[in-house]
């Protein structure tokens, strides 16, 4: 995609939802777009299907050209299948029926067959969507979109209608079964866990623009802005001042990343005010007759396989500084004391 933009209504209530999208896909790849609500990622989804014709910018697949301002490709010749959010299987029709609409009678049945065992529901051709579960029902929709053999699948908030223990299980099926199946694939999703978790790469939407596109890793650890740190995963944000490659914060002076100082935000001799990011794993609890900055406990949300705790920094005199997330597989109820300790290097983003 290139330069993509796409804009609803006329005049005054003109809206710009897409404004220059520039996104590859690479080859066998599986990329997810994601974003706050009203970001353009589902219009984004619809405009590469073929549902929405852009204003400006190109679509091509495989090096094929299907979308421009002036022409474009029917949604039925762009080689594109699309998994929607609830698997939407044809309820008059059985499994076999399902993954073959379409296709051609001869080579429908043993394709039907390698799709069905590719997906893990061999055995299953006569059953109705109604006798499966979600999950299995999410697993022939799959195995539909795969079966006219497509240049590209897209994935529409596929998972959201499962419940949680499921919906990790049917993840990794279906990225399983696309990256044995060689397709490239967009998914669209509001869940960061979920991109972080099945994607090669990331891509984040703001505003209508591509915010970031990078490897799960990357986008999480190296955020190009403060919107997508705070949108990818907990971050804590301090106030700090940079001074070459270390940073002043309430958490006492940390280092920064290498990238952040060759990008110019802490090449200054003179301290640069801005904003430090970290995770919340990055801040350790030490022994209170140790080093570390003082805090006290405010709160602590339990998730099973740990915790996190909401801890309120003291500054000089006792004063309450700001408050920071840490993760922890302790009990530590309110009001304990701790103290606190930076590993590893953080971003800094510069104030405006």
């Amino acid at each position: 995609m290139r330069d993509l933009e796409v804009a609803f209504g006329e005049g005054a209530e003109r809206l710009e939802v897409l404004r220059g999208i520039d996104l590859d896909v690479e080859h066998g790849h599986l990329t997810a777009v994601v974003g706050a609500s009203g970001c353009g990622k589902t219009t984004l989804l619809r405009a590469i299907a073929g549902f929405v014709v852009p204003d400006a910018g190109a679509i091509t697949i495989d090096g094929v050209p299907v979308a421009f301002p002036w022409a474009t490709v029917p949604p039925e010749k762009r080689g594109v299948t699309l998994v929607p959010q609830e698997g939407a299987l044809f309820p008059h029709l059985d499994v076999a029926g399902n993954v073959g609409f379409g296709l051609r009678r001869k080579q429908s049945r043993q394709r039907v067959s390698d799709l069905l065992n590719l997906v893990g529901l061999g055995g299953m051709e006569k059953r109705r969507p109604h006798e499966l579960s979600g999950g299995q029902q999410q697993r022939v929709a799959l195995a539909r979109a795969l079966a006219p053999e497509p240049r590209l699948v897209l994935l529409d908030e596929p998972f959201s209608a499962l419940d949680a223990g499921l919906r990790e299980s049917v993840r990794a099926e279906v990225r399983r079964v696309l990256r044995q199946a060689g397709t490239s694939a967009i998914l669209v999703t509001h869940d960061q866990d979920e991109a972080l978790s099945v994607a090669d790469s990331v891509a984040v939407l703001a505003d209508g623009k591509v915010a970031m596109h990078a490897t799960p890793e990357q986008v999480y650890a190296s955020p190009t802005d403060l919107g997508v740190a705070r949108f990818i995963g907990q971050v804590v944000e301090l106030p700090g001042e940079a001074r070459g490659d270390e940073a002043s914060t309430p958490l006492g002076t940390v280092r920064l990343a290498a990238d952040t100082v060759r990008d110019g935000a802490g090449l200054s001799e003179a301290a640069l005010p801005g904003t430090v990011t970290l995770r919340p794993e990055q801040i350790q609890i030490r022994p209170l007759g140790g080093e570390g900055v003082v805090g006290y406990v405010e709160e602590r949300t339990y998730y099973g396989h740990d915790a996190t705790v909401a801890v309120r920094l003291l500054g000089e005199n006792g004063i309450p500084g700001p408050r920071v997330i840490v993760r922890t597989n302790g009990a530590l109820p309110p009001e304990d004391e701790v103290r606190l300790a930076v590993t590893g290097t953080a971003r800094f983003f510069p104030a405006p």
